[in-house]
C-alpha cells in the first residue's frame, strides 16, 4: 500500500492534510514503524493508527496488488465464477505430459501444504500418476495435516504396479502425518458377484464407513482411454469395454465412475464390478480436489467441473484457457 501519487482527493491542504500524508508516506513508503512514527511527529500511536485508517479512506493511500509472474488469479478466478468451484489453481507448464504432470505435482503439493490444518478426512484415488507427483513433492508436515488417509478404490493389482499405490498411500499418510487405510481387493473385479462377496467381508464394510464420514478427495481427472499406470496395474477395462463406454458418451472418469460430456454418469456394467467408492457418496465430500492437465484431458476435466465431480481444480494454463472459452 502506498501513497497515490496526483491521484488523491481534491482537499485543502491545511495541516491535517498534510498529517495524514506525511505518515502515510512514512509507513508505507519509507517502512517506519507506528511506534517510531508516534515518536519523531510527537503523537500518540493510538492517533497514528487512525491516522493511517483516515488516509485509506480519503484515497491518500491506495492498494495495489502487483501480479507476480506464473500466478494466474484472474483465470482462477473466471474459472470459480464459470463452474461454481471453491478454488480454481492454475499454473505454467510448458511442453509434453511429463513436463505437466511434474507442474501439477508441484501445484498440488502446493495447495496440500497451504489447506490441510489438521482434522481432514482425506480419500485419495490409488491409480494415479499426477498424486504420485504431488507426493513426491510433498514437504513433510511440522504438525499433522490430517487424520486419516484412504484409497477411494482398491488398490491391488499386478505386483510391481500395487507397489506404486501403497507407496502413494503410505507416502503420504507419512508426509501428512496421518493413519492410512488400504483397501484391500482390486479396483476391478472380473464379476458383480466376485464385487458382492468383497463387499460382504467385514473389513469392506468398515471402510465403506470410513468413505461415508470424509471431508475431503484428492482425485485424478481421467480421460476415456486409461492411463499407462491404471492399464498396467490390471484394473482398467479391457478394448470391448472401452468401446461400449465410448459408444454410450463416455468421455473420462472419477475413480472408474465414468461420466458424459455434460457430466451426467454414465451407467455400464463395469459398475458392478468396481470395488470403491460410489458417485453419490463421493459427491457428497465436502471438498473434492481433481488435478489434470493437458490437451488429451480437457474435455474429461470440463465434464468433470460440469457434473460437479471435483470443486477445486487443479490445472494448467492452457487447459484453463480452453475451459473458459468454451
Amino acid at each position: 500500500m502506498a501513497p497515490a501519487p496526483g491521484t488523491g482527493p481534491r482537499l485543502s491542504a491545511d495541516g491535517q492534510v498534510r498529517l495524514l500524508t506525511k505518515v502515510a508516506r512514512l509507513y508505507h513508503e519509507r517502512g517506519v514503524r507506528q511506534t517510531e512514527i508516534a515518536s519523531m511527529l510527537h503523537l500518540s500511536q493510538a492517533r497514528v493508527s487512525r491516522l493511517l485508517k483516515r488516509a485509506a479512506e480519503l484515497g491518500i493511500v491506495r492498494t495495489v496488488v502487483v501480479v507476480t509472474a506464473g500466478v494466474h488469479t484472474d483465470l482462477e478466478e473466471q474459472l470459480e465464477a464459470r463452474y461454481g468451484l471453491l478454488e480454481a489453481v492454475v499454473v505454467d507448464a510448458e511442453g509434453d505430459e511429463q513436463d505437466v504432470l511434474a507442474a501439477l505435482g508441484s501445484a498440488g503439493a502446493g495447495y496440500l501444504e497451504t489447506t490441510l490444518t489438521g482434522g481432514e478426512r482425506l480419500g485419495i484415488s490409488s491409480w494415479s500418476a499426477t498424486l504420485l507427483a504431488v507426493a513426491d513433492r510433498l514437504h513433510p508436515f511440522r504438525t499433522p495435516g490430517a487424520d486419516s488417509i484412504i484409497q477411494l478404490v482398491g488398490g491391488v493389482g499386478v505386483a510391481s504396479v500395487q507397489a506404486e499405490a501403497n507407496r502413494l498411500l503410505s507416502q503420504l499418510a507419512s508426509v501428512v502425518g496421518a493413519s492410512p487405510t488400504f483397501v484391500p481387493a482390486p479396483g476391478l473385479v472380473g464379476s458383480p458377484d466376485v464385487r458382492a462377496g468383497l463387499l460382504q467381508d467385514p473389513a469392506m464394510g468398515s471402510i465403506a464407513s470410513q468413505w461415508r464420514e470424509l471431508t475431503m478427495a484428492l482425485v485424478g481427472i481421467g480421460s476415456l482411454a486409461p492411463s499407462r499406470l491404471l492399464l498396467d496395474s490390471g484394473n482398467a477395462g479391457g478394448p470391448l469395454e472401452q468401446q461400449h463406454l465410448r459408444e454410450a458418451g463416455a468421455v473420462g472418469d472419477v475413480c472408474n465412475r465414468f461420466f458424459a460430456a455434460d457430466g451426467s454418469l454414465v451407467a455400464s456394467e463395469l459398475d458392478d464390478r468396481v470395488v470403491g467408492i460410489d458417485p453419490t457418496t463421493f459427491r457428497e465430500i465436502p471438498r473434492r480436489v481433481g488435478l489434470a492437465g493437458g490437451e488429451r484431458k480437457r474435455q474429461a476435466v470440463r465434464a468433470a467441473l460440469l457434473g460437479g465431480w471435483v470443486n477445486v481444480l487443479v490445472t494448467d494454463v492452457a487447459t484453463a484457457r480452453a475451459l473458459l472459452a468454451d
